[in-house]
């Protein structure tokens, strides 16, 4: 038990100063490791709770910076998206399958942030109908696997590409409000066992403080390259949990 906390605490504290670098990566990180101890229902719940820590601690340091308009269309997608991931998690988040599909996607997401993320940035974030693919993409993904960050930042990107204390208070807002949505309904549901508590409770400490070097580290690192190291980091997890998979 002790090893496994020390574990957990280990991964919690390296996906929380990802993300309080670069804006992202805390769920990318944690569940690319923690669906080695936990099913994928566990994990999720446990990550969606512990990432509402993570966003608010640096919510809190960059609140003023929010700019609500570009969000609204994004965020009423990722909310339907939201409901039907809840009923996927709630009915197959115990299969070892799933575990297979987590993989599969992070091993996307790893080509995206090393071979297309740069390409993206030339897509015109006037479109109406980016924020709303995006929206319900990270919506879903993240409803399920808790790694719907990918969406959610090539669009707040494309739109405060000038701006990256909008675009992380954005992104921010973004994780308190649709992850606040999953972790109320399954809440409510009867989907939360009694040892997420414990984990949750040591975790608080491991993401505080994770997210206070981060966001100090902001204005020193390159954020580019922090996602870079984090895409490494993705892609061995992500190898390790398919070779698990069929071991």
């Amino acid at each position: 038990m002790i090893m496994e906390l020390l574990f957990v605490l280990a991964v919690l504290l390296a996906g929380s100063f990802i993300q309080g670098v670069s804006g992202f990566g805390f769920g990318l990180i944690a569940m690319s490791f923690l669906p080695l101890l936990f099913t994928i229902k566990d994990s999720t719940l446990l990550v969606m709770s512990l990432s509402l820590v993570v966003a608010a601690s640096i919510f809190m340091q960059l609140w003023k910076h929010v700019q609500w308009k570009p969000l609204v269309p994004m965020l009423i997608a990722a909310f339907f998206a939201r409901i039907g991931a809840y009923f996927v998690l709630s009915r197959y988040g115990e299969l070892e399958v799933m575990q297979v599909y987590l993989g599969l996607f992070l091993l996307c997401v790893v080509i995206y942030l090393f071979f297309i993320a740069d390409k993206a940035s030339h897509i015109q974030s006037t479109s109406r109908w980016i924020p709303v693919l995006l929206g319900l993409g990270g919506g879903f993904i993240g409803g399920v696997f808790a790694v719907g960050g990918p969406f959610f930042v090539v669009y707040l990107l494309l739109v405060f590409r000038d701006n990256k204390y909008a675009y992380s208070a954005g992104l921010q807002m973004t994780f308190l409000m649709t992850n606040g949505m999953t972790v109320l309904l399954h809440g409510s549901t009867g989907d939360i066992s009694t040892d997420f508590f414990v984990y949750f409770a040591a975790g608080i400490f491991a993401v505080l403080l994770g997210t206070r070097l981060g966001v100090y580290c902001f204005r020193f690192l390159s954020p580019v390259n922090m996602r870079r190291i984090a895409g490494t980091v993705v892609f061995l997890a992500a190898v390790n949990l398919l070779v698990s998979s069929f071991i």
